[in-house]
């Protein structure tokens, strides 16, 4: 059994290798040809930016395959010869502690080279060292308490009952729901949020979301630019009171009608239902997931030098969830992509296509975000269409349009569109 695990292991992380390699090739070749939607200098950026991304990616995905199997041949059997406590449910939430610490360190160095070295050169981060460890040490406190107790109850529903992995699944499932809800109270303690002041623009989103059925419980601006100069915003809560978070980036980069377009495409999201059958989705892969790793054999567990307790089944559950994941990604992704379509639809009727296709081009240029990918990274990550397709899907073939130096203005991509046209 052990010999199956650690082959089918391979197989998926050759793949994700073999994906990373495709791309970085892919996006070389692409970044010599004519640029599309950001002027020559912004396009290489972009490209460049991606590929060193990629080929972080590419190391870490290697690493990890060595830790993997470094823990079920000798990492397991070591660690459980070192903790020793009374007490099954202790045993396997310092097991667990154990287990992650040393996944965080292993981890540790690409997460400061992405931070301080790759976003460093090209731009986005704007952490202070001082502020990367304060954020760790909240984090850190944060998972003790709250991991500790998800993980002394998942131990205690696994050394309780026989069919753990059905209660266990019940169990997460309802925590991941509860996490959705909480969500901007965790993001408080890293970030802070201010109400939108009163005015034209508080008004209009105000009116936009009446319109779409979604009362607010708050229109808040992030202060995200203390951190990184990306732009994003999103919905906060489930049913239909949710609250409204502005990265202060976005606001300050996008006018009124493209910041509608954008909230827009979100309430399409919401029009749609999207967020349940995000929901509906994990919780299916979350079951299989449950189910597979609650029928593993003894002799897997025996194989590998330990005793198949608590602490060692939560462990091996969370090494081989990636694989269960990988193998349900394209068909998640697919779905995605296609709630992505229907929310840019909803968004462009609501706050006019002009204005959504204006945003999407001001997100890729400011997020430093290549428009092109690999096929194969577009069938298996890709959880949002590619932008030259959700542009054409919009009514603007972007392919044709050459845009230079200086970046255009607010209000005029549709007249420089119409005048770059072939």
């Amino acid at each position: 059994m052990l010999e199956t695990i650690l082959a089918l292991y391979s197989i998926y992380t050759f793949m994700r290798l073999y994906i990373s390699v495709m791309q970085i090739g892919y996006i070389n070749d692409e970044k010599r040809k004519d640029p599309v939607l950001m002027p020559a200098g912004k396009y290489l950026v972009a490209a460049n930016y991606a590929v060193a991304k990629e080929k972080l990616s590419l190391i870490e995905t290697f690493v990890d395959y060595l830790m993997f199997v470094w823990w079920v041949l000798a990492g397991f059997s070591l660690l459980a010869s070192v903790i020793h406590v009374d007490g099954n449910i202790m045993q396997a939430v310092l097991f667990l502690f154990g287990f992650i610490a040393i996944n965080f360190v292993v981890g540790l160095p690409f997460q400061l080279y992405q931070t301080f070295k790759i976003d460093e050169d090209f731009g986005f981060n704007k952490m202070t060292t001082k502020m990367f460890i304060l954020d760790t040490v909240k984090s850190t406190a944060l998972f003790i308490i709250i991991g500790g107790v998800i993980f002394a109850l998942l131990a205690w529903i696994i050394t309780s009952y026989e069919n753990w992995w059905l209660w266990g699944f019940l169990m997460m499932f309802t925590i991941a729901i509860m996490a959705n809800v909480l969500m901007p109270f965790f993001m408080s303690l890293f970030n802070k949020f201010s109400p939108m002041e009163e005015g034209e623009l508080r008004d209009a989103i105000t009116k936009l979301m009446d319109q779409a059925g979604l009362k607010s419980d708050g229109i808040f601006i992030m202060d995200a630019s203390k951190r990184d100069s990306r732009l994003n915003a999103f919905f906060g809560g489930l049913g239909k009171s949710k609250r409204v978070v502005l990265f202060d980036t976005l606001v300050e980069k996008l006018n009124k009608k493209e910041l509608l377009a954008v909230l827009g495409h979100e309430l399409g999201h919401f029009s749609h239902g999207d967020i349940w059958k995000n929901i509906a989705l994990m919780g299916v892969l979350l079951f299989i997931s449950f189910y597979l790793f609650g029928h593993l054999p003894d002799s897997l567990f025996t194989q590998m030098g330990v005793v198949p307790e608590a602490g060692v089944q939560i462990a091996m559950l969370m090494l081989l969830l990636p694989l269960v994941s990988f193998v349900f990604t394209p068909f998640m992704s697919y779905v995605s992509r296609h709630n992505e379509y229907a929310a840019d639809e909803f968004g462009s009727e609501m706050a006019g296509k002009e204005n959504l296709v204006s945003a999407l081009m001001k997100l890729i240029t400011e997020n430093k975000a290549f428009p092109k990918s690999h096929p194969l990274v577009i069938f298996f990550y890709y959880t949002h269409p590619p932008v030259l397709e959700r542009l054409k899907e919009l009514g603007y073939d972007a392919s044709n349009v050459v845009i230079e130096e200086p970046a255009l203005p607010n209000d005029g991509i549709f007249a420089y569109m119409a005048d770059k046209k072939e």
